[in-house]
């Protein structure tokens, strides 16, 4: 028998980020918006993150509110995180064309899709439709950044559903050129997870101190993964900064100072860990259990430095 599905509401409330922002002084034509749920934000003529311009933009977004329509909820808080530069660096967002990159980025609550409109909004600068799109997409939020990864062939461990191995979509390729004895001509930003390998089918390099290159894999993943723990908490301590008022804006150059030796730290210790990784998966090198230890130590310290300054 077939059930067909009703609902009252359903899919994402769309919001006039113009409308809401000119609504607290903030000139529409001064930038452009990239709509998402995660919107991005490029203030005209690229002024550097501390400029004023910038920093206002910032700490107004941080106080927007909106109507949920989906939940029938007013008041409802829409910015959920900031990050300018200094965090979409640490996030991996940056890339190697200045000129993309945004002045910042409003990781907005997972009901909302905001984007550029009207400067002003009228009645509402809020609506929903019932015939486009019936779930979002973008942001960072539990139901949205997590999903699910089935592997399947000659090589793979039976394992059934396995919740206790956690990845993030940059272990993928390399895993699956792994299980297919191909290489690369270049370094993947992701480790194999050698998990859900037959032990007797790992690549060569891997066999040997299984655990281990298990745990350094762990630690390199917490430390990479843009909505893994270190990412996280740094995002956290971004939106600290961004929304902060302190006179001399004194907390916001103290966190970003913060988190740009974090981040560039974060860097060298992960690239470290590549290298080990990645020698194991497809240069045939068992790891130096020594050297792994002391760089899982460290990935450690690092992600206790994030949830310090997170907190």
């Amino acid at each position: 028998m077939k059930i067909i599905c009703h609902y009252k509401r359903i899919g994402e409330v769309d919001g006039n980020l113009t409308g809401l922002l000119s609504a607290k002084g903030v000139n529409g034509s001064s930038y452009d918006i990239n709509a998402d749920s995660a919107p991005v934000i490029y203030v005209h003529h690229q002024p550097g993150r501390t400029d004023p311009a910038v920093r206002t933009m910032e700490q107004d977004s941080a106080t927007l509110k909106g109507d949920d329509l989906a939940a029938g909820r007013s008041g409802v808080k829409l910015t959920n995180y900031l990050a300018d530069p200094v965090e979409l660096k640490i996030l991996h967002m940056v890339t190697g064309d200045p000129k993309r990159t945004p002045s910042f980025v409003l990781f907005g609550n997972t009901d909302f899709w905001l984007q550029s409109g009207s400067a002003s909004c009228g009645t509402s600068c809020f609506s929903e439709s019932a015939t486009n799109d019936a779930w979002n997409h973008g942001t960072v939020g539990s139901q949205i950044n997590t999903t699910w990864l089935g592997m399947v062939g000659p090589d793979v461990a039976h394992l059934g559903t396995d919740n206790a191995i956690w990845s993030d979509h940059t272990n993928i390729q390399p895993t699956m050129m792994a299980l297919l004895r191909l290489h690369d001509d270049y370094t993947p930003d992701g480790r194999v997870l050698g998990e859900i390998f037959k032990p007797a089918d790992l690549p060569a390099g891997m066999r040997a101190h299984g655990t281990e290159l298990v745990r350094l894999g762990q630690a390199y993943t917490k430390l990479e993964a843009p909505v893994g723990p270190f990412g996280l908490a740094t995002l956290k301590a971004s939106t600290r900064a961004l929304e902060s008022k302190a006179p001399g804006d004194a907390t916001y150059n103290r966190i970003e100072n913060e988190l740009a030796a974090l981040g560039n730290t974060r860097d060298f210790v992960a690239g470290q860990m590549r290298r080990l990784l990645v020698g194991a998966a497809f240069g045939g090198h068992s790891i130096n259990i020594a050297v792994a230890q002391r760089l899982i130590q460290k990935g450690d310290q690092l992600l206790g430095e994030a949830e310090t300054l997170a907190a």
